[in-house]
């Protein structure tokens, strides 16, 4: 921000001696052109009078700079400047002329007179100042387009421009006037872009090698090196992970990282999407050199190694648009007797060029060795997952030679780790953890290809099995990223895609493969992960096979019941029950998880709310309009008496309320509280629901009839289950659990005089109160004696 400040307080302050030097050069191109306008005198005698308009400038100003001076402090300050850059312009501007106008010269003609020029203006600019440097770039750089010749391939003036550029950098190298090379190269790369927009398809290819040529002379020219050794602070440190105490990074890093960002979004702006497989084909060739250049040629210069991640970004990145062309080889190959194409193959090896050269320079060591590490384990998977997203080459390679290609980069990834292991020894894992996190990936995409859904799910949950153990056998703490995403991974298939209705309708074997499979490689992988002594890795498996087998029980019953009954699939109470056990496993899987910490949390917490909030809605529907009670939705009870439909339905997930209220310790007290108060309500209900099963036929549950004896059978399970409560008070013994007993045996009481009195007659009655008090009689005793009990223990206490 400096320089710029600076450059703005000039031009403020000396904005004449730039609007002067402007119209001394727009002075001269406009001699030429009037003799076009007007007919006047042959082309040769315009362009010498340019020529001549031009070199009496330049005398101008070199007249007035030995004669008076040029320094600042100086009355003639910037006159030379003025004179001679607008003398440079007109210069560039004949010759261009010569070409562009009238044909009057060739080719290489041209390019020799604006190199003659160039030289020229970069000698001058040893002994000028800036503003000559700047003049002279950017009137030469407008010359072209004022002038505006016909010509039915103007590609050349790429070299034009290129030859400005380089004059630029070259005065800059010289002087040190950083703004100089700004400047150059953003009217390099400006006067290129306008040139391709404006001539269309013909130059576009010279555009993509323009822009990678400035790129090697925004390295080469300011450093004077034939070999880059650009050392500092890296950019994307500067920009992204500032420091006080680290030095901002040097203007020639920053230079070259303005000029490989340009070029890459050039290249990738006037590519993407196109049809011309010639085009594109000279972009991802174009891309891949610069990346490799960046890696190889520059492998000193640490400063610039990481900007090798543009240009190959933008390789995938072309990749990804390149559809059109991928459409036209994909018809081809379809024809009789066609050969099969090898474009994914070829972009697959460039992938794999770029991984291998990446590896190779991490090899090298450095600062930024395990940043290039890990592009090296992503280039090439990266490559062969875009051409899968945007192309689908499976149609027409088949599935199993596309899934060579990523066996193929897995064996890369795998011989990348050994290197790594090699190179690092046991003390450091983290570059052999990237290769073999990106070999599993590949594996697994391999797979992805190849198997049906159930094996595919089968498939990635082993290679979480694979991850675990590498992490035991060989410490590879990154491990721990792949088990996450896999968990992930396999956790969508078993519950979206292809989900819980496949689970419901696929064959069994099918099934227990894919929710089986997942089950027991997630508690293989927890039981390795434990070995390992990881703080996260354990937490995830425990959940994830806890959802896994919870799930698995779920889809078991409900083909169960399915199949045992012959019942049609719809909404029910025993399916809706199963539906909310399976959605309150997946939110206390979540809220088990929460205990992890780290950025995901938020997420966790999210999902969780959401995966409870479902299985809420289903029990509530399951309680409420489809209880077997509801005349008009209630659906039957399907079994015998106690082991029939209402335990999936209600004590199902009441088991498992209860369950989270006793094991997610990292809940609040008031939720876990809740868990337990729904779970004996749920509970309660099955209970209730049980007992009017057993006295009733299964068509005849509906309210509001209760017999004697199915009333009378409430009380006595009411004082059974105080009796057990009250009995474990006392075996523990527990204070609270003895009040709890209590209660529930208060109810029964109350139940008896408030409703059995009115309800039962005869005898029932009679037997009724009397085993209630005699039951009362028994418990008061009891109650009273664990009382006495726990007064004397305490009093041995104090």
């Amino acid at each position: 921000m400096g320089n710029l400040q600076r450059l703005i307080g000039w031009i403020t302050q000396n904005w004449f001696y730039a609007v002067s030097a402007v119209s001394l050069a727009l002075a001269g191109i406009f001699l030429v052109l009037y003799g076009v306008e007007q007919g006047l005198l042959p082309p040769s005698v315009r362009v010498m009078g340019a020529l001549v308009f031009g070199i009496a400038l330049v005398a101008a100003g070199e007249y007035i700079r030995r004669t008076y001076g040029d320094s600042e402090n100086s009355s003639t300050a910037y006159l030379p400047s003025t004179f001679s850059g607008a003398g440079i312009v007109t210069l560039f501007g004949a010759v261009a002329a010569a070409r562009l106008l009238y044909g009057f010269i060739g080719s290489e003609i041209a390019l020799a007179g604006l190199a003659l020029v160039g030289a020229l203006a970069m000698i001058l600019g040893w002994f000028y100042g800036p503003l000559l440097a700047a003049v002279g770039v950017i009137g030469a750089m407008a010359a072209p387009f004022i002038i505006d010749g016909a010509s039915d391939d103007p590609s050349w003036l790429l070299i034009y421009f290129a030859i400005v550029t380089m004059v630029g950098l070259a005065i800059d190298t010289l002087r040190r006037w950083a703004w100089v090379s700004v400047i150059s190269l953003a009217m390099g790369y400006g006067a290129g872009q306008l040139l391709t927009l404006g001539a269309g398809w013909r130059t576009e290819p010279f555009f993509v090698l323009y822009c990678a040529l400035l790129v090697i002379v925004a390295i080469a020219i300011p450093a004077r090196r034939l070999l880059p050794d650009h050392a500092g602070t890296p950019l994307s440190l500067g920009l992204f992970a500032p420091d006080k105490d680290q030095p901002w990074p040097e203007f020639p890093t920053r230079l070259v990282g303005g000029a490989v960002l340009a070029a890459s979004g050039l290249i990738l702006l006037t590519v993407f999407g196109t049809a011309r497989a010639d085009l594109f084909w000279t972009a991802i060739v174009v891309l891949t050199a610069l990346a490799v250049a960046l890696l190889t040629w520059a492998r000193n210069a640490t400063a610039l190694t990481e900007l090798a991640v543009l240009p190959a970004v933008s390789v995938i990145a072309l990749v990804a648009g390149a559809h059109r062309i991928w459409a036209v080889q994909e018809r081809a190959a379809t024809q009789p007797g066609a050969n099969m194409t090898l474009m994914p193959s070829a972009l697959v090896a460039i992938g794999l060029v770029l991984s291998i050269v990446a590896a190779w320079h991490s090899l090298r060591g450095g600062s930024v060795k395990l940043l290039v590490a890990a592009a090296a384990a992503l280039f090439a998977p990266a490559m062969a997952i875009a051409i899968e997203a945007f192309w689908s080459p499976v149609e027409t390679l088949g599935p199993y030679p596309w899934a060579l290609h990523a066996m193929a980069i897995a064996g890369v990834m795998v011989v990348m780790a050994e290197r790594f292991a090699r190179a690092d020894g046991p003390d450091d894992k983290r570059r052999v953890s990237f290769a073999v996190l990106a070999a599993l990936a590949c594996v697994a995409f391999g797979v992805t290809i190849l198997l049906t859904s159930a094996a595919l799910t089968t498939a990635f949950a082993v290679t979480i099995v694979a991850a675990a153990w590498l992490d035991r056998q060989f410490n590879l703490p990154l491990m721990g990223l792949y088990i996450l995403a896999g968990i992930a991974t396999v956790g969508y298939r078993l519950v979206v895609d292809p989900g819980l209705i496949w689970a419901i309708e696929a064959p069994l074997p099918a099934m227990l493969l894919s929710h089986g499979g997942a089950a027991l490689s997630f508690a293989l992988s927890w039981f390795m992960a434990r070995a390992a002594n990881r703080p996260r890795s354990p937490i995830l498996l425990e959940s994830a096979a806890f959802s896994a087998v919870g799930l698995l029980i779920s889809l078991l019953l409900h083909r169960a019941i399915l199949q045992w009954s012959s019942a049609p699939d719809t909404l029910s109470h025993w399916s809706l029950g199963i539906g909310a056990t399976t959605w309150i496993i997946l939110g206390m899987a979540q809220v088990d998880r929460m205990q992890i910490g780290g950025p995901l949390s938020v997420l966790r917490l999210i999902l969780s709310v959401a995966f409870l909030s479902f299985g809420a809605v289903q029990l509530a529907l399951a309680v409420s309009l489809f209880n077997p009670l509801v005349e008009v939705f209630g659906t039957p009870v399907l079994g015998p008496v106690v082991f029939n439909t209402l335990i999936p339905a209600y004590l199902l997930p009441a088991l498992l309320l209860a369950f989270g209220a006793l094991r997610l310790r990292n809940l609040a007290r008031s939720i876990r509280i809740g868990f337990a108060v729904a779970s004996g309500a749920l509970a309660s209900l099955w209970l209730g629901l049980t007992i009017r099963h057993f006295w009733r036929d299964t068509e005849s549950m509906h309210l509001p009839e209760i017999g004697q004896a199915e009333l009378y059978s409430y009380t006595v399970a009411l004082l059974l289950i105080g009796a057990g409560i009250f009995y474990q008070s006392l075996a523990r013994p527990n204070a609270a659990l003895r009040k709890a007993g209590l209660i529930v045996i208060g109810l029964a009481v109350a139940k008896v005089f408030m409703v059995d009195i009115g309800g039962l007659g005869g005898l029932i009655r009679v037997f009724s109160l009397l085993f209630l008090g005699l039951a009362l009689a028994g418990l008061a005793w009891l109650n009273r004696w664990a009382a006495g009990r726990d007064d004397a223990e305490q009093g041995q206490g104090d």
